[in-house]
């Protein structure tokens, strides 16, 4: 049986749900865990860690899990060395990439052909003890979405780095925590490539990663509920070379960040209510026939100035969209707040955001107009639509919404 698989293509980084695998809780010999370990020239030390993983895994988990070396098409030919162990050990299978290159990619590229319900990755230069990994399976075992190795809870720590190396890899945690705190503060050691988690906790995503730090992508994407640490002592490298470099951390930094942006816009897009968002846009349209009507006849006919003859057009589209955004859009809240005096206030505050936009508005148009050249119409039209977003967000949060209740008798 050839349990070789070369892999030419790309597509999509995202885990498959249920379909491959089959929950640990059924038939007997079916896989429970899937153990990627990504390579690129170790071919010195695969032999050894696949030889101490199948010799800890084989008692804990019989014929339940599968080892999956993905090698980048490493010059020292670790995948044909790998693939000459697969005669020997029943439960490992290789892949070899041709087209694409990076540990994460890798891992994920992994967990796609994998068919266990838990997912795990370990390091091939033994720098990752592969006793670790029976602690952090029993973890998963007792209910954890995610078991992470972590060199910073008791028991773990780091053999023999220089001050530099511990320097660098506490301040990139400092920075994590400063710039991604909910991703990043979920895990003492968010920088480990050692853990295991539960297919149902990262499975349909879209997954980017950037470097080589996938547990940062699995914190941030997947549907981590409960997370374990297990303490381990990371070791210094038994052959080869080290990978990490300068790039390394700017690609980690790189990671941060656009995962943040992708978290919040994310967030965002829950929180849109996107028919009142159409509904406040449909008002807008309304308001643009309004503004642009009274501006031509300011402007184009009566020769008003270009600042007054956008604030007062803008003024009374102002007032248009209030009072149609009253009836249809946030009517539901406008209902719960009656009589003059109420709609008084939420006029008041409307105007006043919708006022603060309007700043904006002429501060678009004048650059716009007298600086760049632009045609004074479609100036305008660009600041307009430059100020909805922030006028329909601000108005749904302050000028529509119950402040005040009746008293109960």
């Amino acid at each position: 049986m050839n349990r070789m698989t070369e892999l030419t293509g790309t597509g999509v980084l995202a885990v498959p749900q249920g379909d491959l695998c089959v929950s640990p809780e059924g038939a007997a010999d079916a896989i429970a865990l899937s153990l990627i370990i990504p390579t690129y020239n170790e071919g010195k030390t695969v032999p050894l860690l696949i030889d101490r993983l199948t010799a800890d895994l084989d008692r804990m988990l019989p014929k339940r899990y599968e080892l999956i070396v993905v090698d980048d098409d490493s010059p020292d030919e670790t995948w044909r060395i790998a693939q000459e162990l697969t005669t020997c050990y029943s439960q490992l299978r290789v892949m070899r990439r041709t087209t694409e290159r990076g540990l994460a990619s890798a891992v994920i590229r992994g967990w796609q052909g994998a068919r266990g319900a838990w997912l795990g990755v370990i390091d091939a230069d033994l720098q990752h003890p592969p006793e670790v990994l029976l602690q952090l399976v029993a973890a998963v075992q007792d209910g954890a979405d995610l078991a992470v190795a972590s060199r910073h809870v008791e028991g773990g720590g780091v053999s023999e780095w220089s001050f530099t190396r511990r320097f660098l890899s506490r301040g990139a945690q400092v920075l994590g925590l400063l710039i991604l705190p909910a991703v990043v503060g979920r895990v003492s050691d968010p920088m480990s490539g050692y853990f295991v988690v539960r297919r149902s906790a990262i499975a349909g995503p879209l997954l980017n990663p950037k470097g080589y730090k996938i547990l940062l992508e699995v914190l941030g994407r997947g549907h981590i509920k409960t997370v374990a640490e297990v303490g381990y002592v990371f070791q210094e490298r038994a052959a080869g070379e080290s990978k990490v470099t300068w790039r390394q951390y700017v690609d980690y930094l790189h990671h941060l960040v656009r995962l943040r942006s992708r978290r919040r816009l994310e967030r965002f897009r829950r929180q849109l209510p996107l028919r009142r968002f159409l509904q406040f846009v449909t008002v807008g349209f309304s308001g643009l026939f309004v503004d642009y009507s009274l501006f031509y006849l300011l402007f184009g006919q009566l020769g008003l100035g270009l600042t007054t003859s956008n604030v007062l057009s803008a003024e009374c589209a102002i007032i248009n969209n209030f009072l149609w955004n009253d009836a249809w859009t946030f009517a539901d809240f406008a209902k719960r707040q009656r009589g003059w005096q109420a709609r008084s206030k939420r006029f008041l505050k409307f105007n006043l955001i919708c006022l603060a936009g309007l700043v904006l508005n002429t501060l678009v148009v004048n650059l716009l107009f007298n600086v760049f050249g632009v045609n004074a119409y479609v100036a305008k039209f660009v600041a307009i639509v430059a100020v909805t977003l922030w006028n329909f967000w601000v108005n749904l949060k302050l000028s529509w919404r119950v402040t005040q209740v009746p008293r109960q008798p």
